[in-house]
């Protein structure tokens, strides 16, 4: 299939931006939309080839990324100086290999705590177009059944915060706004392990892609969690 031009994804007549924009507006969460890098933002939307008529494409093409909730969740744009990563540039070499075959998922969020949210395209189960999360408490992938536009939604409401309680440590919302959007919080001892704790493991920033390596492509490796790994639902 041929891969659509700038012109055929720029969608003039019916953009998704004012209702994404409508979404942040009435958001229960803080939300911080980052301006997007104007030298980028037409490869970014070229390379996803996601129309702006659809709020992925928006958000990639009108934000340099989104800051929900103090930080703790980085959606994925075209780049800023506080999310240095474009969503295209992110993806490459972990879910395309630039072959130019369609990805088996594609990475769109992460948070604070080194979880990863990706939109499945076959790799991660049977619900294509669905929201997936690599949680670092389990190193698997989870359904959250939800499309792009229901994820970003339910990132601005009560429910993230809820979500994500099992992540969150003591005056984590301190901590996560200074951090820059190209680092996560590293937990020695890990989270998947027996010996891991949200208030009592070590806790220090790291580049993501140290811990993409380390949570997701390391669990892909191996295999798995090791016998001595518990999940949350394991520690509750």
């Amino acid at each position: 299939m041929k891969p659509r031009t700038l012109e055929e994804l720029i969608d003039l007549d019916d953009p998704a931006w004012p209702i994404v924009r409508s979404w942040i507006d009435e958001a229960h969460n803080r939300v911080e939309v980052l301006p997007p890098d104007l030298a980028v933002r037409d490869q970014a939307l070229l390379s996803s080839q996601v129309a702006t008529c659809s709020p992925l494409g928006a958000v990639i093409y009108e934000t340099g990324g989104l800051l929900v909730d103090h930080g703790w969740v980085r959606v994925l744009g075209s780049g800023s100086a506080r999310l240095p990563r474009a969503i295209h540039e992110w993806n490459i070499g972990r879910t395309s290999r630039g072959t130019g075959a369609a990805p088996g998922f594609y990475l769109i969020a992460d948070d604070a705590a080194g979880g990863f949210f990706a939109l499945n395209g076959g790799a991660l189960g049977e619900t294509l177009g669905d929201v997936y999360y690599h949680a670092p408490d389990s190193l698997a992938w989870e359904p959250m059944g939800m499309s792009y536009s229901a994820f970003l939604r339910w990132l601005f409401t009560p429910n993230l915060g809820q979500w994500s309680a099992g992540l969150r440590w003591s005056g984590w919302s301190e901590e996560v706004e200074d951090l820059p959007g190209d680092r996560a919080i590293l937990f020695h001892p890990f989270l998947f392990t027996r010996e891991g704790s949200l208030e009592s493991s070590e806790r220090r920033p790291v580049p993501i892609g140290e811990l993409y390596a380390l949570y997701v492509d390391g669990e892909s490796a191996s295999g798995g969690r090791s016998s001595e790994t518990t999940s949350r639902e394991d520690s509750e």
